[in-house]
Parts: structure tokens; sequence; C-alpha cells
């Protein structure tokens, strides 16, 4: 049977314990990621950059599929922590590069006004599969030679 989409472990977090993400109902449209190790999210002071949360996942998909990750809908509630980039976009070409295998991180920020700690294994968003159209007139042809943010060719 051939691989269609799916979730592996990073390089480097082969014997971490990390747990791949998974639907809690039959219903959920998300895959639950955790932390891969304890992190603190520091209080948000102006011009500070997000702090990025290590899962220890790659995802693999088919060419006309990304994967969504979104924040769990009771984080900026009850821990105050909002993505950074609202949404995250994991493009099939981001599994397996060259600098970091394809290993997903949450970007986030505290905005509360006390620093948040995550524990490893705690639930930190959720990834949704989803197809892709273009357009007739779509033309790339470039190729990802990196990792995070490596897009802006």
């Amino acid at each position: 049977m051939s691989k269609k989409r799916g979730f592996e472990i990073a390089k480097g977090y082969e014997n971490m314990g990390i747990n791949l993400p998974e639907r809690k109902t039959k219903y959920s449209a998300g895959y639950d990621f955790e932390a891969a190790e304890d992190c603190i999210i520091p209080a948000f002071k102006l011009g500070q950059k997000p702090t990025l949360v290590k899962t220890g996942i790659k995802a693999y998909m088919e060419d006309d599929e990304y994967l969504m990750i979104c924040n769990r809908s009771s984080n900026p509630g009850k821990k105050g922590l909002v993505m950074a980039n609202g949404v995250g976009i994991v493009d099939k070409d981001y599994y397996g590069n060259e600098d970091n295998d394809g290993h997903i991180m949450f970007s986030f920020f505290n905005i509360k006004d006390c620093d948040i700690e995550i524990k490893k294994g705690e639930r930190i968003g959720q990834g949704i599969f989803h197809k892709y159209f273009i357009t007739d007139t779509d033309s790339a042809n470039s190729e990802r030679k990196g990792g995070f943010g490596s897009t802006s060719i």
C-alpha cells in the first residue's frame, strides 16, 4: 500500500516518546498535536519574536494537498496563546527538507501578563489536511531548498 497522507516522527525525535497526532472522535476534522518538550512562552512585550513550540512531527501528503495547522480553541481564553501567523500552512515539499526534515512547529505569542509553561505531551494545536487548486496561468516551477519560512524564493 502506498502512503497517501500521514505523520511521522521528525529526525532527532525518534527516541523521545513523541505521539503521532490523532483525532479524538470520528467526526473531528483536526489531528491533535502535542508539544515535544517543555517550554516557556513569555508574556508579550512589543518587538519580541514568537515562540516556536516543537512537535517532533513531520507530515507527508499528496501533491495537491497541504496541512493547515490551527490553535486549540481553548488556548486564547485559558492560556492567552495566539498563533503569530493566525494559521500555519505546511506544504507538501516541507516534508523532509534539508534544513529541519519537515519538523512542524507552532508559532505562539502569549497575550497574558505572565509567562505560560507548556509541558511535553500537552496538546497545543491541530492539523487538518486540505486539497488545493491552481489557476490556469500558474507557472510555479521552483523547488523548496530549506525549512521554516524558506518559500520566499
